[in-house]
């Protein structure tokens, strides 16, 4: 199977890449200096050239905060560089897949959401990546949505490696008042093998951690899987104000598609030695 990977570079793409070619995929590994997602053109003789069997869309705009200063930006790149690649795909019979997030959500469910449940983005970061889903739905009729949260891996900035940082503070607060599924990349990158090898219908799937917690439970589970005594304590959202509004209750139902994330951040904690 030939897969064409963008955001190859990123905290994802750089654990995804390998395990596809660990189960004999031929990875055309590609990334903003070598792909421009928002050149329709590019993406357009991109596809048509390498002749991909699938396109796994990574590439994006993460930057949740910043998204609220530079709503173009970001939907320059999740809607119209999404809108690219989707287009290129129908064009060409090209399976898609797309990252989209737990953002989509407004966060005021009370039990896990399903894949189909109502989508309210707080944030112009989850309006941008809901934007991207519906350009995927728009020109595809092969492709897979795949919904992820609180992602962390060995290649990028993320809540791991921050709390770890700062394991030597006197005190450390953390927000206890938002919950969700935190996710492994490595979880992420073979959830969506999962939905390829076993050719499940095409939609929207979660493919994120299974279980829940809060940031708070999250930071102490960290500590106490690395044996590190910490000052840790709650504290709530408005004590601790970010530009962007995060959901309350963004756990989403992944259909036992990624193991729990306890046992998955275990593994993460045993590599990272």
């Amino acid at each position: 199977m030939k897969v064409l990977v963008t955001g190859a570079n990123g905290m994802l793409g750089q654990d995804l890449c390998p395990i596809l070619e660990d189960v004999g995929c031929f990875v055309y590994e590609t990334d903003v200096d070598t792909l421009d997602i928002t050149d329709e053109e590019k993406v357009s003789v991109a596809i048509a050239t390498t002749k991909p069997d699938v396109v796994i869309h990574a590439a994006a705009y993460t930057n949740v905060d910043k998204a609220e200063e530079d709503i173009d930006t970001a939907l320059k790149i999740n809607e119209l560089g999404t809108a690219n690649v989707a287009k290129a795909c129908a064009k060409n019979d090209v399976l898609m897949v797309y990252i989209s997030t737990d953002y989509v959500f407004d966060g005021t469910k009370k039990e896990p959401y399903l894949p189909n449940d109502t989508v309210l983005p707080i944030n112009n970061y989850g309006l941008s990546k809901l934007k991207g889903e519906e350009a995927v739905k728009k020109y595809c009729e092969k492709y897979y949505i795949a919904r992820t949260s609180w992602l962390y891996g060995h290649h990028g900035k993320n809540f791991v490696e921050t709390m770890l940082a700062m394991s030597d503070k006197p005190e450390l607060k953390v927000v206890d008042d938002q919950v969700g599924c935190p996710t492994w990349t490595v979880e992420l990158a073979n959830g969506i093998l999962k939905l390829i090898g076993a050719q499940k219908p095409y939609g929207v799937y979660h493919v994120c951690g299974s279980g829940k917690t809060s940031w708070y439970g999250f930071a102490k589970e960290i500590f106490e899987q690395s044996g590190i005594k910490v000052n840790l304590k709650p504290c709530t959202t408005e004590e601790f104000p970010r530009p962007a509004k995060r959901p309350a209750y963004s756990v989403m139902d992944n259909e036992k598609i990624c193991r729990d994330w306890k046992v998955a951040l275990k593994d993460y904690l045993t590599l990272r030695c």
